[in-house]
């Protein structure tokens, strides 16, 4: 695997390092060893997956807090995402930025979110699968979340939003939000 650091501290994007021949490839998409010389968790707890039918569908900005903080192994699997992580430690290097990147099922990237980053994703093309490792089993008291189209993010996202759930709806601005710091748990708003 190839990993390539990025604008927000502790988030990596992971290529693959195919090994093929006539019959297709082989490729490793977790190394335990790897990720951990990397500083990276290697405790994944879940395995998700999410569908969306229709191009344009906006699901995040979403994250967990203590007890239950969550580090992400993001990829697209079928279709194609515009995937973003917003940098919500308010003690980060890189406070309130976010990194974009493209996943599909062409390029088989993968992007590491650290704890504590808020992460959401648009959907590009129908029928898209995203498959996502998780370090924390989902806790409903800790879930935390921002609206995708806060103004103190400036995401621009590619396609007019086509759909949310009523829950991402419903998510406080970022201004109004508790700081987000390792050992603190703030409650919903």
């Amino acid at each position: 695997m190839k990993f390539t650091k990025t604008a927000v501290a502790d988030m990596w994007v992971i290529d693959l390092e195919p090994i093929g021949d006539d019959r297709g490839f082989f490729a490793r998409t977790f190394c335990e060893s790897e990720f951990r010389d990397h500083g990276l968790q290697t405790d994944f707890v879940q395995s998700n997956m999410s569908y969306s039918a229709i191009a344009g569908v906006v699901r995040g900005l979403h994250l967990q807090v203590e007890p239950a903080l969550e580090a992400k192994l993001i990829r697209c699997v079928k279709g194609a995402i515009f995937d973003v992580v917003v940098d919500t430690r308010r003690d980060s290097p890189t406070y309130l930025e976010h990194v974009s990147v493209a996943l599909n099922d062409r390029n088989r990237t993968a992007v590491y979110v650290p704890p504590l980053c808020a992460h959401g994703f648009q959907i590009l093309e129908k029928d898209t699968e995203v498959n996502y490792l998780v370090s924390g089993a989902y806790t409903p008291d800790a879930e935390r979340g921002y609206r995708y189209d806060d103004q103190a993010f400036g995401i621009e996202w590619p396609l007019d939003v086509t759909g949310l759930s009523e829950k991402d709806k419903q998510w406080p601005p970022f201004v109004s939000a508790p700081a987000l710091k390792p050992g603190s748990a703030p409650k919903k708003s």
